[in-house]
């Protein structure tokens, strides 16, 4: 078990630990020599905290002997997006801005998750304030996707979704504005998570847009999102709208009979055709779901470009207001993919803020109508394989080319995975998004889909 310790997800370390078949330490051990060997070719880690995980692996395993059981992640290492504040560690949203800076404490997130049992191994890499791009004007390289490292991560969790499809660690957090859980996950071939809106603490991270951000799970199985969303979500702090209800597919369900999934084909069909490869998978799994005994309906939402104009106005706006004074103070500072995109801000209007969330409250009555009729939605997530993460002009091409801002708009919750791999091996994939709250739903279509697709069992050619 030693050689494949690192690639055991969340839910099977727990059962080696259980099972005295390995042990916190060993693993922790083999996490940080997979670690030493690869990641100064894929640049995930900001701060590896290699000795606060030993000092945490070693009171885990003691607990575990003498059979104190803390929580359903007790001794499983965990790593966290370098937006999200973790007590003892710098949080520098891999900005020059921030370089050096100390939070106060854990964010609300990562307290629950030492409450849940979990190991911190370190932070790890983000667009700058998980907005730029993969930029090498920066203190710190950008992540690399390890199906290629000539190609695109997709981000702004790019170490979160590097690191997992690695094997660096079974499961990690993101945060998602317009994306940035579920745009990695598509790149690097694993499973994210953005939950219903208020449904995770937002305490501790740094922010991005207020009103559009989320903190959410990352994994490799669609169980061990599970585990880490139950870990994490919030259970009566400031940002808890409403009481955690149950998940999906530890409940019982092997098939999806009885559920009606609405296909978005207008999205990669017509609002923004996708890469042929895509559009194939996605037809690929529509019929799979169709025959694990769902109903498939296709359906019409607003127009991508509506989606993606409201996000945009509401982000930039949101943006400018948590940057302005650096932006007027340290403008070089930033990286100029960064600055380019924040000094947008400065040009928008209360009246253009306004009018795109009016906009915003009439499409969630829209996408709310739809869900009176289906229980899923299932559509693109990026409608191309990754580009090169040298190639600037691609990069700006295929950016926008998602449709994962429409559920930043409304706020309902939304996962993206692995659909299959491309003709030169790199990830695709596709997107289920449910009603407000029923992230159950969600993680059980997937579930079935990682069963019967078998996409899990891909991994990156790192070997």
């Amino acid at each position: 078990m030693t050689e494949e310790l690192h690639w055991l997800g969340i839910a099977e370390l727990r059962s080696a630990f259980e099972a005295r078949k390995t042990s916190p330490v060993e693993a922790v051990e083999a996490l940080l020599r997979r670690i030493e060997t690869l990641d100064s070719n894929l640049n995930v880690f900001v701060t590896l905290d290699a000795e606060g995980a030993r000092k945490a692996a070693q009171v885990a395993e003691q607990d575990i002997i003498a059979g104190r059981q803390v929580g359903p992640l007790h001794g499983v290492p965990i790593a966290i997006k370098d937006v999200i504040d973790v007590a003892g560690l710098p949080t520098t949203c891999q900005s020059k801005i921030l370089v050096g800076n100390m939070p106060s404490g854990d964010a609300a997130s990562v307290a629950q998750l030492r409450r849940a049992g979990a190991i911190i191994l370190g932070k790890v890499a983000t667009y700058e304030f998980a907005l730029g791009g993969p930029s090498f004007d920066l203190p710190y390289p950008p992540a690399r996707n390890p199906w290629n490292v000539d190609h695109s991560t997709g981000g702004s969790s790019s170490g979160s979704g590097v690191g997992l499809a690695a094997g660096l660690f079974p499961g990690a957090l993101g945060t998602d504005t317009g994306g940035s859980v579920r745009n990695p996950a598509s790149m690097c071939g694993i499973v994210g998570l953005k939950p219903t809106y208020d449904r995770v603490s937002r305490e501790g991270v740094f922010p991005l847009a207020f009103t559009l951000d989320h903190v959410g799970p990352m994994a490799r199985r669609v169980a061990d999102v599970e585990i880490l969303l139950e870990a994490i979500e919030d259970r009566g702090g400031p940002t808890a709208s409403r009481p955690p209800t149950k998940h999906g597919p530890k409940q019982v369900l092997s098939d999806l009979r009885g559920k009606r999934i609405g296909f978005v084909r207008h999205f990669h069909e017509r609002d923004m055709p996708a890469d042929e490869e895509v559009a194939a998978a996605l037809e690929t799994a529509a019929r799979i779901f169709g025959e694990a005994g769902a109903k498939l309906i296709d359906v019409t939402l607003p127009p991508l470009e509506e989606f993606s104009a409201v996000n945009r106005i509401v982000m930039q706006a949101e943006a400018w207001a948590v940057h302005a004074g650096w932006l007027r103070t340290r403008p070089q500072d930033y990286a100029k993919l960064t600055r380019q995109r924040l000094l947008a801000g400065a040009f928008l209007s209360a009246e253009d803020y306004v009018q795109a969330q009016r906009r915003r409250r009439r499409m969630i009555a829209e996408v709310e109508t739809v869900f009176r009729d289906v229980d899923l939605l299932l559509c693109a997530s990026s409608m191309d394989p990754p580009c090169r993460v040298d190639d600037a002009q691609e990069i700006a091409r295929t950016y926008p080319r998602q449709a994962r801002t429409p559920f930043n708009v409304t706020g309902h919750p939304a996962l993206a995975m692995m659909s299959g791999l491309s003709s030169n091996s790199l990830p695709l994939s596709l997107q289920l998004a449910g009603r407000y709250w029923d992230e159950a739903s969600v993680l059980l279509a997937a579930s079935v889909f990682e069963r019967e697709s078998g996409v899990y069992r891909h991994r990156p050619p790192l070997e």
